[in-house]
């Protein structure tokens, strides 16, 4: 992976002399062999890519080229792949809050799969969805995620197991349990909690006459910024093994990465377009900030960072462009000195950069591109 960060970081810097900056530039070669790992480690598991981790157009016509299914949230990720000519066959929602207008839709298109946390979730599919395939979210632990979703979805396992109940009196089609252990998660124990509390769920429906035959275990898989991090074999073995344990009679998985298929691929290349010293510390300013680009480093994550300078490492506070004190990357960010003009680049940025960014102050977006 170092020799292709290297690789990767001098196709950017001749993309970034060539085409100017902001740039994100995403390799094909590395999304490919992300996506062959995942295939070879839950190779019993159907993959769907989280399309919201970067829905460029590009990227989805990679993804459709290999084989990769995918996972979506709204009309307009759907409008985005009907578009495109994606076939509906290779198509979910996982979103348990949807919009009624987004569910006519999807419907109306041919997708029949759907995930629900609440009463009236049930209620609006009944209504909009007559027949569909459904799954329960269910609230799992969160624990080692650096960007926890457990608070805003997800229910626990008796109102779980009743919302299936009520789904199926409703004419609704009860498939599974869906769960997420929360973006960025370091630690494998985690999927293994939240597989011994689905088979609970499981059981308690059986109870209810609602039999199950799927599980949907969502994404949440890490990928390596600054610290390192649990290999995808190593959480596909506590996973399979966990499996094997509650449900020895197996079971249908279903598996949606975003970060960890599109993350490592990515360097986000960056112009510093003015210095300062205020109360003692150093100040960088980017071209690319939280509000066009790096959105995620508001919520904790640290990005690796390389510069073509050499030199000693000094301690910097890194802040993009925007007229907005909030626009501050990082406080201690380690560069050697650097000019305006300079270039910096920011590692395993191909996840939830772009994908957030807006045009906050008039800057833009990163432009992407690809290289083979």
């Amino acid at each position: 992976m170092a020799d292709g960060r290297l690789s990767l970081q001098k196709a950017v810097g001749e993309i970034l002399e060539r085409e100017g900056t902001p740039a994100l530039v995403m390799d094909k070669r590395a999304i490919r062999e992300r996506y062959r790992e995942f295939c070879r480690e839950f190779s019993k598991a159907r993959i769907y890519y989280a399309l919201k981790a970067n829905p460029h157009p590009g990227l989805v016509e990679l993804l459709h080229e290999i084989g990769c299914q995918f996972e979506i949230s709204s009309q307009g990720e759907l409008e985005l792949l009907l578009g495109m000519g994606i076939s509906i066959r290779s198509i979910i929602s996982s979103n348990p809050v949807k919009d009624p207008a987004f569910i006519r839709s999807a419907y109306a298109s041919g997708i029949h799969v759907f995930a629900f946390d609440s009463f009236s979730e049930v209620e609006k599919l009944s209504k909009l969805a007559l027949g569909s395939q459904v799954y329960v979210r269910l609230s799992v632990p969160n624990e080692g995620s650096e960007w926890p979703l457990s608070k805003k979805f997800g229910v626990e396992a008796e109102q779980a197991a009743g919302l299936l109940a009520e789904a199926q009196e409703r004419g609704l089609k009860p498939q599974g349990i869906a769960f997420h252990v929360g973006s960025q998660c370091t630690r494998a124990a985690t999927w293994a909690k939240a597989i011994q509390k689905s088979r609970a769920v499981w059981d308690m429906a059986a109870s209810k006459g609602v039999e199950l035959k799927a599980l949907n275990i969502g994404g949440g898989f890490p990928i390596e910024y600054t610290r390192s991090v649990p290999s995808l074999a190593e959480i596909a073995r506590v996973v399979e093994e966990s499996l094997a344990r509650a449900f020895p009679g197996g079971v249908e998985v279903l598996v949606a990465p975003g970060r960890a298929l599109v993350g490592d691929s990515g360097i986000l290349g960056a112009t510093v377009v003015a210095k300062a010293e205020r109360e003692g510390e150093r100040w960088l300013y980017l071209d690319v900030g939280v509000f066009n680009g790096l959105m995620e480093a508001v919520g904790g994550i640290r990005y690796s960072l390389r510069t073509s300078k050499r030199g000693r490492s000094k301690k910097w506070v890194l802040a993009g462009p925007s007229c907005d004190s909030f626009d501050v990357i990082c406080n201690e960010a380690e560069l050697p000195e650097v000019g305006i003009g300079d270039r910096v680049y920011f590692l395993s940025a191909g996840a939830y950069t772009t994908a957030y960014a807006s045009q906050f102050d008039g800057f833009p977006i990163p432009k992407v591109y690809f290289i083979e």
